[in-house]
């Protein structure tokens, strides 16, 4: 049982652990993305290319998860 135990908090603070890397990573998206629309309005192309490059890599790490929704059709009863 105490291993169990054990196991469970150890999965537990790894999905802990997943999940503040997603949000860490999300954030820094972001902020790129405002930089990225800075760097355009000041036409500067070096750290257009330094922030693009940057955030190519962050999606490229990005994993989506999306819950599964099955669709399931309601037929109405008719007497």
């Amino acid at each position: 049982m105490y291993k169990m135990k054990v196991t469970y908090e150890v999965m537990l603070g790894l999905a802990a652990e997943m999940v503040w890397d997603q949000v860490l990573r999300e954030h820094r998206m972001n902020e790129l993305h405002l930089l990225i629309d800075q760097a355009l309005a000041e036409r500067d192309e070096d750290a257009f290319q330094r922030l693009t490059n940057e955030l190519r890599t962050l999606a490229s790490a990005v994993v989506v998860l999306e819950p599964v929704v099955e669709i399931v059709e309601r037929k109405s009863l008719s007497f």
